[in-house]
């Protein structure tokens, strides 16, 4: 298989499954090279219509999601191991051209402390709006003010465990599609419904008019989550680090849901938040299901 407009010939003896061979192939040396500037600056969010995904883990999940990878970039070792041959294979496979580089410019392209044996750049999937409110119970997410990358990305991952049809990173929220909110979704944003850059108030209208009622999250004085209902078409709205919902989007919810803590805890992380709120939803929606002949 092609790697990139040259191959790479690995030295040494083959282990039995004998390893994709890349003979003549020219490591990329130097941290001047134009590809390095190209990662970095998606790390940096660039336009926005290109991710960055850093390691194994998220390389594989997008291209098992169909998420259309620009270029990728290995190390020779990771290359002469074999534990990325079936990754390597996949992305040939789909036309992408896989660069080799070495440890000192992944050090400079991958953004993690520790750098990853593989990256790449991918184009951002399609906005998600059309499919938020998809199915007769839709329940969708509203991060409001969430600016933690990591808990960003941990919603977005519990969102889809949870059966959830979507998820809007409203207000001042992090962008679910920056490499690090990647990195903690964990491939759920590369195929969960996503929208981002709203408005709080767009998002709760926006959810009102496809029939949902709107659950707000408050660490305290709200309904006892377990006296809540949850069932049918809902959004909850998780508030951000610290000051939690303001005022004005309390005031637009229909529904105020508190979860119980035991003193002195007064309150928890929005992921943490959104995964027991959702979690309590699907329990109340598979109930009725149950109950229905």
């Amino acid at each position: 298989m092609a790697l990139g407009r040259q191959s790479y010939h690995s030295a040494g003896p083959q282990p039995p499954e004998q390893p994709l061979r890349y003979p003549s192939a020219v490591t990329i040396t130097s941290r001047q090279n134009p590809l390095v500037g190209r990662f970095r600056d998606a790390a940096r969010g660039g336009s926005g219509a290109v991710l960055l995904l850093d390691g194994a883990h998220l390389v594989g999940e997008a291209v098992s999601a169909g998420v259309a990878v620009q270029i990728a970039a290995v190390t020779p070792a990771a290359v002469e191991s074999g534990e990325l041959q079936p990754l390597v294979t996949a992305l040939g496979e789909q036309g992408v051209e896989v660069a080799l580089v070495s440890a000192q410019v992944m050090d400079a392209i991958s953004p993690v402390r520790s750098s990853s044996a593989i990256v790449a750049l991918a184009d951002r999937p399609a906005n998600g709006q059309a499919q938020l409110y998809q199915g007769t119970a839709p329940m969708v997410v509203i991060a409001v003010d969430v600016q933690d990358p990591g808990n960003i990305g941990a919603i977005v991952r519990v969102a889809e465990a949870a059966g959830a049809t979507g998820v809007v990173a409203a207000g001042a929220s992090a962008n679910p599609f920056g490499w690090k909110a990647l990195r903690g979704s964990m491939g759920s944003a590369l195929r969960l419904p996503l929208v981002a850059g709203v408005t709080p108030a767009a998002a709760i209208e926006d959810a009102r008019s496809h029939g949902c009622r709107i659950v707000a999250t408050v660490p305290r004085d709200g309904q006892a989550l377990f006296d809540a209902r949850l069932s049918g078409p809902v959004a909850i709205l998780i508030g951000g680090e610290g000051p939690g919902l303001a005022a004005e989007v309390l005031a637009a919810a229909d529904q105020r849901v508190t979860i119980p803590m035991q003193a002195p805890v007064e309150s928890l992380n929005a992921a943490v938040t959104a995964a027991v709120l959702l979690y309590e939803a699907r329990r109340q929606q598979s109930a009725i299901a149950r109950k229905r002949p």
